[in-house]
């Protein structure tokens, strides 16, 4: 089972103004409880050990209140908090920053509510990368009613060979979480790349997961199971009234 996990929690949620003039996107309630709290009840209850949040640095205060009160409720979870002093994307902190070790590590985004099943996922990896020893990433993928509104994943089996980002025609209904297994190797993969180390910033979705595509290296799982994107107000109140906690699907395989 995957240890480790790691959170992006750098959105600003412009979408959801006012209300995120004062609070940080990631910590915007559901129910009562702050997506991110949602995030780290799911690591949780599969087996993860150790979480990193990464969020920035003028919402300091408000992340260490959180992880406070978060270790207060005696989870079996660590947690840890960095903060990104500039803007590095959504990859390149993990790059630069963390270090990751030799196993694969969870990804999230930290302003999405998912009630996935982890386990099947983290099972679907391990079997593409027996099959596969270059396998790059691994991303989970969920069926919603409106993906021309998200990046479409176009697939080959369990290859995904390209998305499209808000297609006016989709060709698919499978769209990314933003949930995702990374391997070690991508350090490798993005040092062939750019023949240099590196920029700091760095986005997943420009920087590697194109690369991965192309050399065949990046595989989707699709799992069922509640999945909101809380990004605009009319989404948030949906998953305020249709939430129902960590109600896990099953993998659709």
């Amino acid at each position: 089972m995957i240890k480790r996990a790691i959170i992006l929690a750098g959105g600003e949620g412009t979408r959801l103004r006012p209300v995120t003039l004062e609070t940080p996107k990631p910590l915007v309630t559901v129910q009562g409880v702050p997506i991110l709290t949602w995030l780290v009840r799911l690591f949780a209850d599969h087996g993860v050990e150790e979480v990193t949040v990464i969020y920035p640095t003028q919402w300091k205060a408000r992340f260490t209140e959180w992880k406070e009160n978060v270790l207060s409720q005696k989870t079996n979870v660590s947690i840890n908090l960095f903060e990104e002093t500039e803007r590095m994307g959504t990859m390149g902190a993990i790059v630069h920053e963390l270090e990751i070790g030799n196993d694969p590590v969870f990804v999230t985004n930290g302003d999405e509510l998912k009630g996935l099943d982890l386990t099947a996922f983290a099972r679907f990896h391990q079997d593409q990368l027996n099959a596969n020893p270059d396998l790059g990433a691994s991303i989970a993928l969920v069926r919603v009613p409106n993906p021309s509104d998200y990046g479409v994943a176009e697939m080959e089996g369990d290859l995904i060979t390209r998305f499209h980002e808000k297609p006016e025609f989709p060709p698919s209904d499978l769209i990314s979480s933003g949930l995702y297994i990374l391997n070690p190797s991508i350090f490798h993969i993005l040092n062939s790349t750019f023949q240099i180390p590196p920029p700091r910033f760095l986005m997943f979705e420009k920087d590697l997961f194109p690369q991965l595509a192309s050399s065949r290296r990046l595989v989707g799982c699709t799992l069922l199971g509640q999945w909101f994107d809380c990004g605009t107000m009319e989404r948030w109140e949906r998953a305020i009234h249709e939430w129902s906690g960590l109600d896990f699907g099953s993998e659709i395989r």
